[in-house]
């Protein structure tokens, strides 16, 4: 058995069982795969993948377990390089970060500026995308961290620490009547129609959950994950933005008001996420204290070490005072 042979399988599983895309991933050629996962399959006497001629149509029960098995040694082996990286060289190294378009532009930026002043050895990695698919990454082990508001959560691998508290703005073209309202409300928020993030986007479920509470149904004409789509729409007339606060820069979006909506939603939490297997490396721990100075490392591998709900429950609740608010 090769650390390679199981580098295909966890692949192809990733790659939704496309050995040629899988190929291409791993800059090796389709028929090296294939045979290489034919030669596992005959040592372990047991198919790790179902076919239908020549294609991979799914993974086969013992298959899942491999797979899974896999998944792990792979995760330790990277663990082991890491342990040996550290004590080689502390001050360089590589930084994977999966986030979204809001964390990304807005939150990050001055982190990142920081860190890379104190390690300018260490080269940083940003990979974009849905709530879900960063949880996805950084519990698969392809990025070290996962920053995002929602569905982190749902992970139970990953070890999650709060970062910072937001909310959000109505955002206006000037001269709008809801410029002129005495008190910003639900009710007169939902007498015009909304462009706001796509659901699973940004703190979407807590601005849904604030219209139904109050037995409120907006017309939603245009959602988008990004805010600076959402401005553009917004300038265009389509509808009243809803967005976070911190997008909102009141000299490059000229022509627009941004009305503060903080009392109208509960606040939202950004998170940082990582797989408790990991391994930590010096810079990651001061990654994530740059970005969330509360989140020290001490109080990272407190989150590391708790196992149980309680313990998990009583660490929240200590830093539930620590949020700080200088992105919103």
């Amino acid at each position: 058995m090769k650390l390679n042979q199981l580098r295909y399988i966890v692949e192809v599983a990733r790659r939704g069982l496309n050995v040629s895309a899988a190929a291409d991933a791993l800059y090796t050629s389709q028929p090296g795969v294939s045979k290489q996962i034919r030669m596992l399959e005959e040592e372990l006497g047991v198919p790790i993948f179902e076919r239908s001629g020549k294609h991979f149509t799914g993974l086969t029960r013992p298959g899942q377990q491999v797979l899974a098995a896999a998944e792990r040694t792979l995760a330790e082996t990277a663990g082991i390089q890491s342990i040996a990286a550290e004590f080689a060289d502390d001050q360089s190294g590589s930084l994977s970060i999966a986030t979204t378009h809001t964390q990304a532009r807005h939150a990050l930026p001055e982190a990142v500026r920081r860190f890379r002043a104190s390690y300018p050895r260490v080269s940083l990695h940003f990979h974009q995308g849905t709530p879900t698919q960063i949880a996805e990454m950084a519990t698969a082990g392809e990025v070290d961290f996962a920053i995002a508001t929602e569905a982190l959560e749902l992970y139970e691998d990953l070890v999650m620490l709060p970062c910072y508290r937001w909310n959000r703005s109505v955002i206006v073209p000037r001269g709008h009547p809801l410029c002129d309202a005495r008190e910003l409300t639900l009710e007169a928020v939902a007498e015009h129609p909304l462009v706001t993030y796509v659901f699973g986007f940004t703190g979407r479920s807590r601005l849904d959950a604030a219209f139904t509470a109050r037995g409120l149904s907006p017309d939603v004409v245009f959602t988008a994950t990004d805010s600076e789509v959402i401005k553009t729409y917004v300038q265009l007339g389509l509808g009243v933005g809803i967005m976070a606060s911190m997008a909102f820069d009141p000299k490059r979006d000229e022509g627009l008001v941004a009305l503060d909506a903080s009392h109208l939603f509960e606040a939202s939490t950004t998170q940082i996420g990582f797989r408790r297997s990991a391994y930590m490396r010096g810079y990651m721990f001061s990654f994530i204290e740059t970005f969330a100075p509360h989140l020290d490392s001490a109080v990272v591998q407190q989150a590391i070490e708790a196992r149980t709900p309680g313990q998990r429950e009583a660490l929240e609740r200590e830093l539930e005072p620590l949020l700080d608010s200088t992105h919103q």
